[in-house]
């Protein structure tokens, strides 16, 4: 079957496809490989879990969380134990990312047993805003056969707590088999490097076709953009379907442009959001930019289970991605992520059907009818408090009851939600904010001026010491120019 997103006019105009594909992406087409879709926590831990107990050569985990809890206390013994059976073990986890979710003596086992775990870019002098750079990567490579990505944190939290009824978060992963996984290596060998002297070398033997999927691994790193590049044109050439899912959408202006204009030239866009974050403030960036996709005719749905971490998409039932980039600056920019693009019919027909059923479980996010009031179109939130003049007295306020009501059960039976003026809340938790700046500077200066104080204390003491260092090189490189020139001269 041709593939919608690509021409079918030519061979030509199929290649030329083919090669903005890869050259937006920053990574070539595989072929020959197997991939199998990992729904939810519980089934990548274990997938993980055996691949790491059956190591024979090597493990090499990445992950932006490692939680010293019993879920994170199972892989840390699980490598141990590969260690000390004389298999190669390396671990690299974000500094951000496990603060105060682990800490250092937490990998003392594994380091005993010849373990080696190294730390992505911890805070550190020079680096002014360096520490915004995150690793934000989930993988796992064993022995250069079997391969892992995916949403999934080392962490009991992403299991819910049955005991408070709190259900697992819902997140997606991979499992991946063929020539992608010395890819997978190399992304691992990149982030290893940038924390210190590079990964040693493997013996690696040719890769074997492991199955018949061609697919694309994007290890995106800072400032690279690859994985924004790919989303922008998958955006422009998708002809049918483009189903999102993504746990922290922030969507910038170049983007949104390009789902409204796929969506008006008839694509079925649709966007699934937690209904429910784990960083509210995010979550209320997200509300703030729904009108104008609404507006547009793209499909907006929020989860109504604990939390939605899980990054994926799907395109004609032809395309799809998996992996650990959300659609926000953060990840498209400052991380360093990873990310496999999928070009297999039966994968995509796979994650597809997941994300019908994750429909199933979420409430649609619908404008208010167009009404004409004054000046415009008022549009209200079926969960908002309706407006009640005072002096209704009790009826009033038992009307203004049974319509809050009826909006939620009318929202729980229907799966819609009507979108409220979502736009003007941060606007004046901002005006808030400020004014209460404002208010603390007059009355109390010095809890402005200390805090102003350290902060330009450390950037001058970051600037001054990039200075030194930048001059420090500058000298070393003269003194190395200048030794061979005396020695001619001698």
């Amino acid at each position: 079957m041709p593939d919608p997103l690509l021409p079918s006019s030519s061979s030509s105009s199929r290649l030329l496809a083919q090669q903005a594909l890869s050259r937006a992406a920053g990574a070539p087409l595989l072929s020959g490989n197997a991939v199998d879709l990992l729904i939810d926590a519980a089934t990548n831990h274990a997938a993980w879990l055996e691949a790491i107990r059956g190591a024979r050569q090597r493990v090499l985990l990445e992950n932006y969380i490692v939680r010293d809890d019993a879920v994170g206390r199972e892989f840390r013994d699980a490598l141990v134990e590969r260690a000390q059976a004389g298999v190669f073990v390396a671990v690299v986890v974000d500094w951000v990312g496990c603060l105060g979710q682990s800490r250092s003596g937490f990998w003392a086992p594994l380091r005993a047993t010849g373990g080696e775990v190294r730390v992505y870019n911890p805070l550190q002098l020079g680096q002014t805003f360096g520490w915004l750079s995150r690793d934000h990567r989930k993988s796992l490579a064993v022995d250069g056969v079997t391969g892992f990505l995916s949403g999934v944190c080392i962490s009991a939290k992403w299991l819910g707590d049955p005991a408070r009824d709190v259900p697992p978060w819902r997140d997606t992963g991979v499992a991946l088999r063929g020539p992608v996984v010395a890819e997978l290596e190399a992304a691992f060998a990149q982030s290893w490097s940038a924390t210190g002297t590079p990964l040693r070398e493997f013996a690696r033997e040719p890769s074997a076709p492991a199955g018949d999927v061609a697919l694309r691994l994007i290890a995106t790193q800072p400032s690279t953009a690859g994985m924004y590049r790919l989303d922008q044109l998958i955006a422009s050439l998708a002809t049918r379907t483009l189903w999102l899912t993504d746990a922290y959408f922030v969507g910038i202006a170049p983007y949104v442009q390009a789902l409204v204009a796929a969506a008006r030239d008839g694509v079925d866009v649709r966007l699934l959001v937690p209904g429910s974050s784990d960083i509210p403030a995010v979550a209320s960036m997200s509300r703030a930019g729904y009108r104008p996709l609404l507006k547009a005719g793209i499909r907006v749905f929020e989860w109504n289970g604990s939390m939605l971490h899980a990054k994926t998409a799907v395109a004609d039932g032809q395309w799809a991605r998996v992996g650990s980039s959300n659609l926000n600056l953060a990840s498209w920019l400052g991380n360093q992520e990873l990310d496999v693009a999928i070009e297999d019919a039966t994968f995509a027909a796979k994650l597809a059907a997941q994300y019908e059923r994750d429909l199933d479980n979420a409430t649609e996010i619908v404008l208010a009818p167009h009404r004409r009031r004054g000046h415009g179109e008022k549009v209200r939130s079926s969960q908002a408090r309706p407006r009640v003049r005072h002096g209704g007295g009790s009826s009033g306020r038992a009307a203004a009851g049974a319509l809050r009501l009826a909006n939620s059960v009318g929202a729980a039976l229907g799966h819609r939600r009507v979108l409220g003026a979502t736009s003007a809340k941060p606007l004046f938790l901002a005006a808030a904010a400020l004014l209460l700046l404002g208010v603390v500077a007059a009355l109390w200066p010095a809890w402005i001026g200390w805090p102003l104080a350290v902060l330009c204390g450390w950037f001058a003491l970051n600037l001054g010491i990039r200075g030194w260092r930048l001059r420090r090189r500058h000298q070393r490189t003269v003194r190395e120019a200048d030794e061979p020139r005396a020695g001619h001269d001698t």
